[in-house]
């Protein structure tokens, strides 16, 4: 391998290709595109790249850039036509063997159907219907017409513009593959070999065209990090290829380095894109409280070190310094001329060395390393990188590489590389890739969707039952409101002939929390259903109903309190467990062990620390969610402390079907957050007739507390959920959950319920 690129292409190198001659600017004469744009990087100067854009479903034809030579002209492609937009194609998918494929057209491009149909005798698996996307990639999986004819392995099929010779599927039976036809090139594994396992060795193959990309849900469905200890290889989730994802667990060690390509060649919406990506992993890393040793770097021709795994091996190294360094780097700042590839992977190694030396051999052996590289391949200084790839491979292989023997080690090294800007140097790079099963190389022309990558990338089966954690889609985006508020309850409550609701919060796979007054002293648990998706039943049965001992709706009548909502708070018992995963999973709430880990407090901290953290200020801004018709949203509540708080109580005593005397400190006791309002800075949510119950919560980064319990307002407002903006007096009264501790404990932790989970409170 090597790759080695015209002296013109980098001024830097151009004194010893043109020995000093005298520069000369290009002009714009014959650079234009039909149907597209492009931009210059320096204007007409020489060492100018000339980039292309086209519209989506379409790409730059017969050359993405060009580069203005030192003597004034621009790069040409070899027999070169009128540069235009032409539409994306995607791969020749009549490959399939004992099937048809309709229709049968001599092209395909963006928006074509196929559907394809098995001869008799022949099963489908894969889709029977695809489409051609605007990346260049067909939709859906290989489709594969096979007979179960009792071998080893299942037919790993032909991916569209592909051939493949090997029809034998036994144990060590081998495949091959390449692609057809001109501009296609294979992405993953050209060989590959039948398992004892039944699995097939390698990466299932895929053909290219350089106008070919993968989407950010191709790179989620296949990238996965090495989080905190093991690398393990999961079942297949389908019988076509591998799929891998990096687990999270308890123990080892495990080492993340990341290198950010900044030279002339990517463009720097690239690199932002790239460092935000970096900060989404981080912080998605950090929600599971474990705690990786990170190597960050930029490069060009030199590099330039922003995060240095060594201080890690001295003292803890807190998150929010990894990614204050990230947000502090300026590529302007930078030198960027030149790329060294290579120096990057022997960064990484004398770092590898330098730990291996330091913890010794036998402690070295639990290290997981995972190297994650976002470039184009386009190296011009310090030769290839491969050789220092394989001294990567055998440090960390410990030597074990013995030709098609199983190597123990593979487990413990990952290299992903993602192949950013507008030339990608494919062959160079994909070699580089390392680690078993699953995609490592990913060629993306728009990386700043690689947030839902990376929130979707780590197998979180250890650790589901974590509380508070979630999706981090952005809230207000399109995505699945479930995995965005896994703990959310919908509660149906029956009273003679009429049917009220009320929101709830999973707090444990058994107990969901509301609000007392969804209920009379009348109901029973058969009158109340709870609606929990999690996959193995959306509709779950009650066993009990556990309203706070002190709630009494009557009990300041005498005090011209109509209606008191004092420990408004109540717990439903159900009569199984939620199951947990993705969908359901519980909220965290305050003064518990499980909160005290979410927020990253050490372990001698208080409950009085907790709530100090999460209501600091004396407009403190929480969330509470609405459910309209078949929707979810998240509302806004501005919540009054301090100096404020009286302010804003004062405004309960326009509840006058409620509220009768002049103080509103009787009906609004300390055990009350005050929420609604509006001024030119800000302006809450009013709750809504159904909203009763809901959780009242803040998010710590990838993490979710519940504060409070949705209780009463002063004004009725709206009904059956949705989004109502406050108006100036109206307010909404919310119970603080760290004024009800000793209920909530002594349900969630000291109860006498066999098999049911417990929480663990703070002393």
């Amino acid at each position: 391998m090597g790759f080695s690129v015209p002296c013109s292409w980098f001024v830097a190198l151009s004194l010893l290709c043109m020995g000093g001659e005298v520069w000369s600017d290009c002009t714009d004469e014959g650079i234009h595109i039909e149907g597209g744009s492009y931009l210059l990087t320096k204007q007409l100067q020489s060492g100018s790249m000339l980039i292309y854009k086209c519209p989506e479903g379409y790409y730059p034809y017969p050359t993405i850039t060009r580069l203005c030579q030192l003597d004034g002209s621009w790069t040409q492609p070899k027999n070169s036509s009128p540069q235009k937009c032409k539409m994306v194609e995607c791969p020749d998918p009549n490959v399939l063997e004992y099937g048809d494929v309709f229709p049968p057209e001599r092209k395909y491009f963006v928006d074509n159907v196929t559907t394809y149909e098995c001869y008799s005798g022949y099963t489908l698996r894969g889709s029977a219907r695809r489409v051609c996307l605007p990346n260049g990639k067909w939709s859906g999986s290989s489709p594969i017409c096979s007979r179960d004819l009792g071998d080893d392995c299942p037919d790993p099929g032909i991916p569209a513009g592909a051939s493949r010779t090997g029809n034998m599927f036994g144990v060590g039976d081998k495949v091959k593959y390449s692609c057809n036809g001109n501009g296609l090139f294979l992405v993953g594994s050209s060989e590959r070999v039948c398992q004892e396992s039944g699995h097939w060795t390698g990466r299932e193959p895929e053909c290219y065209y350089k106008h070919t990309f993968d989407s950010p849900l191709d790179a989620s469905e296949s990238f996965g990090s090495a989080i905190k200890e093991s690398l393990t290889t999961l079942e297949p989730t389908n019988d076509t290829q591998e799929a891998r994802t990096l687990r999270i667990s308890k123990r080892g060690t495990l080492n993340i380095y990341i290198g950010v390509d900044i030279s002339e060649s990517i463009d720097e919406e690239n690199v932002t894109a790239a460092k935000n990506a970096i900060i989404s992993l981080i912080s998605k890393i950090s929600s599971f409280t474990v705690s990786p040793n990170y190597d960050i770097l930029f490069f060009s021709s030199e590099i330039i070190k922003v995060v240095n795994i060594t201080d890690f091996l001295n003292a803890k190294v807190e998150e929010f310094t990894i990614i204050d360094a990230l947000k502090n780097f300026k590529v302007g700042d930078q030198n960027t001329a030149g790329t060294n590839l290579k120096l990057v992977f022997e960064s990484f190694l004398s770092q590898m060395s330098f730990i291996q030396e330091r913890v010794g051999v036998e402690a070295f052996k639990e290290h997981h390393h995972a190297i994650i590289l976002f470039t184009d391949g386009a190296y011009n200084m310090g030769g290839s990188p491969a050789p220092t790839v394989q001294k990567i491979r055998n440090l960390v292989y410990m030597k074990h590489i013995t030709g098609d023997e199983p190597n123990p080690r593979k487990d413990f090294l990952d290299i992903y590389i993602f192949a950013i800007g507008e030339e990608i140097f494919d062959d160079d790079l994909q070699p580089l890739t390392e680690g078993v099963g699953g995609k490592h190389y990913f060629r993306l022309n728009k990386i700043e969707n690689l947030q839902k990558t990376f929130d979707e990338m780590i197998d979180e089966e250890d650790v589901k039952g974590l509380c508070g954690l979630h999706k981090a889609y952005e809230r207000d985006s399109f995505g699945n409101k479930r995995e965005m508020y896994p703990w959310w309850a919908q509660i149906y409550v029956k009273s003679g002939q009429k049917t009220s609701k009320c929101l709830g919060s999973l707090v444990t796979p058994r107990f969901i929390l509301t609000a007392a007054h969804c209920f009379s002293r009348d109901t029973v648990a058969a009158d109340v259903q709870v609606e929990i998706d999690d996959g193995a039943g959306k509709v779950k049965v009650v066993k009990d109903i556990f309203p706070h001992q002190d709630y009494n709706i009557s009990a300041r009548v005498d005090q011209k309190v109509l209606e008191f909502y004092d420990y408004d708070v109540a717990l439903i018992l159900l009569e199984t467990d939620v199951k947990i995963s993705f969908q359901a999973r519980p909220i965290c709430l305050p003064c518990t062990v499980e909160t005290r880990v979410a927020l990253k407090l050490p372990a001698d901290s208080t409950c009085a620390q907790q709530e100090q953290l999460l209501l600091k200020d004396h407009l403190e801004k929480l969330s509470f969610l609405t459910k309209d018709k078949n929707s979810i949203h998240e509302k806004d509540a501005y919540v009054k402390l301090g100096d404020t708080r009286a302010g804003c109580i004062k405004h309960a005593l326009r509840a006058k079907t409620k509220i009768q005397t002049d103080n509103p400190e009787i009906a609004v006791t300390e055990n009350f957050l005050c929420s609604g309002g509006r001024t030119i800075d800000y302006r809450s949510h009013i709750a809504c007739k159904g909203d009763s119950g809901g959780a009242v919560f803040k998010d710590h980064e990838y993490r979710t507390i519940q504060i409070a319990v949705v209780s009463w307002g002063n004004k009725e407002m709206c009904s059956g959920g949705g989004l109502k903006e406050s108006d100036d007096t109206s307010r909404d009264f919310f119970i603080n959950l760290f004024r009800v501790v000793p209920f909530l404990k002594s349900y969630l932790e000291d109860h006498k319920f066999k098999g049911v989970a417990k929480l663990q409170f703070l002393e």
